[in-house]
This record gives structure tokens, C-alpha cells and sequence, in this order.
């Protein structure tokens, strides 16, 4: 398949096929992934339903569902094998609605409570950035939660030896620049050596749609 920027066409060959066995769910990634959504959705009220952009294996979906049983979910993912993990996976119950596709390609079908997108944004091609906030924005309907790594401003980092593979900037900070109508709930950082639940040194932002701004 042919796609518009190199970055997909990376995540979605054997660079990404590897990226699923260095996720491999284990008991220890889904306490700390279970601790980190338990912080974001309690200053949420009333999720029902959640789609994730870029979900590889679904473990930040699992960890959401843990939270809340009967949650709704669905996941966008452009690794064939990683889209076939998730349709197999037995935890979601065959109730999983995946969507194998480029975020870039991925025509919003549905609206769902929250939106929900972690470690992606860093690998989609700068000038797409805007695009990519549009299809968060219009999937939500109430939530988008943004989990990333942060710079106040751009740069690029090598990545795994890969150049042009990982960016960080202020991408909620954009998100909030272009839609006005969105306001900051809340934020928090993750660190790698949290004694409870370490994370990746992310920095995770949680914003709500209020309605148009007249």
C-alpha cells in the first residue's frame, strides 16, 4: 500500500511489527497503565464510550475498560498485525470496533464520549499535525485526551536510530489554539521512576468541548 508520508509507511512495516512485541501486555504495564488512566478519568464524568488513534495492541483500551466495564471502544490502527491482535484478543469480547487505517486516511464515521490519542502524535508527520487534530476534534464528543511526550516548542529526535521518526512540541497547546471552543480540565507528568506506576515521561492533557463560541 502506497501511503502519503514515510512515517506511516514505517509504522506500519516490521519497524511496527517489533513495536508490538516490545508492548507485550504483561501484569506489570497494565498496573501502570491502569494507575495512569485512573488519574485522567476521574476528573471526567460520564464516559461511555472511547476511541483511541493509534491503539497498536489495545493496552491503554484495556486499562480504560478496566476502569469502566462497560465502556464502548474502538481503535484505529494502521499495523495489519497489530489490527488482527486486537480483533482476536479476547478481553474486549468481539465488542471492539477496529478500524485498520492511517489516522490520516480515517474518514470519522462516529462520534464517541472521549478521544483518545498516546505516544502517536510524537510519530505523525509534522505538516499532517493539523489534520490529525480535526479528526480528534470531530470524533469527540465531549473528551479528547492527548498523551505525548512535550517541548514547549518543535523539535525533532533521533529515534531508535531512525531520523524523521519522533517529534515533540506543544501539540495540546495547538489543539487548544485551534479550537477555542475546548478547554484544559486538566494535566499531569508520568515519570519513569514512579515508585507506583512508572510511565514513558509523558506528559498527558485532558480537554473537554464546551460548545461554539458565539
Amino acid at each position: 500500500m502506497k501511503y502519503k508520508t514515510e512515517q506511516e509507511a514505517f509504522w506500519s512495516g516490521e519497524f511496527g511489527n517489533h513495536y508490538i512485541e516490545r508492548n507485550e501486555c504483561t501484569r506489570e504495564l497494565m498496573a501502570s497503565a491502569t494507575g495512569f488512566f485512573a488519574r485522567i478519568l476521574s476528573r471526567t464524568n460520564g464516559i461511555k464510550s472511547v476511541i483511541e488513534f493509534g491503539s497498536n495492541i489495545g493496552n491503554n483500551l484495556k486499562a480504560i475498560k478496566m476502569l469502566i466495564p462497560d465502556v464502548r471502544t474502538a481503535a484505529i490502527e494502521i499495523n495489519h498485525q497489530a489490527a488482527e491482535h486486537l480483533r482476536e484478543d479476547k478481553f474486549f469480547e468481539n465488542q471492539l470496533e477496529v478500524y485498520e487505517d492511517s489516522i490520516l486516511e480515517y474518514d470519522p464515521v462516529k462520534i464517541y464520549d472521549m478521544a483518545l490519542i498516546s505516544g502517536v502524535l510524537i510519530h505523525i508527520n509534522p505538516e499532517e499535525l493539523q489534520h490529525v487534530y480535526e479528526k480528534l476534534y470531530v470524533s469527540s464528543g465531549k473528551y479528547i485526551c492527548i498523551s505525548e511526550y512535550y517541548n514547549p516548542v518543535p523539535v525533532e529526535v533521533s529515534y531508535r536510530g531512525h531520523e524523521s521518526r519522533l517529534f515533540k512540541r506543544d501539540f495540546a497547546g495547538e489543539f487548544l489554539d485551534k479550537y477555542p471552543d475546548c478547554r484544559l480540565v486538566d494535566y499531569g507528568f508520568q515519570y519513569h521512576r514512579d515508585s507506583c506506576f512508572p510511565k514513558d515521561d509523558v506528559t498527558w492533557f485532558l480537554l473537554e468541548k464546551m460548545g461554539k463560541k458565539q
